[in-house]
């Protein structure tokens, strides 16, 4: 499928410039949890409603982020029982640079394929993605 191929070609091009900007370690996987993180973090249970993801996959994609030095778990101030699951100055530097990286890849996309065109290919790739969300929960 084409979005199945253009998510390939970008997770090749963010993860190669990410290698090249001191952050070799980081996989497609990873973005489960650093893609939905803030200075603050959140609760694991957060991060897989987010990225619609198991908590249990979850859990095992921070525990190798813990390994890394990207996130670390720390006590929820909401909740001393929970935890939360915090990125370090390490992590804060990877979803800095993962965000810039893709901004660079769409401005590119846009000026290849000029304001109007660009527009219109978002706009039908958003409608594809909500019709298909909506039979997911069907």
């Amino acid at each position: 499928m084409l979005a199945a191929q253009l998510m390939r070609a970008l997770q090749d091009e963010l993860f190669q410039r990410l290698a090249e900007q001191g952050h070799p370690d980081v996989r497609p996987r990873h973005g489960t949890v650093l893609a939905f993180l803030d200075r603050d973090g959140l609760r694991a249970t957060e991060l897989a409603a987010r990225s619609g993801q198991h908590k249990q996959i979850v859990g095992t994609i921070v525990d190798e982020l813990v390994a890394l030095g990207y996130v670390r778990r720390e006590p929820d101030p909401a909740d001393r029982r929970a935890k939360r699951v915090v990125p370090t100055e390490h992590g804060l530097d990877e979803i800095a640079k993962a965000r810039a990286i893709l901004a660079a890849i769409e401005r590119r996309h846009r000026e290849e394929l000029g304001e109007e065109r660009f527009a219109a290919f978002k706009d039908a790739f958003q409608e594809i993605a909500r019709g298909q969300r909506a039979w997911n929960r069907s």
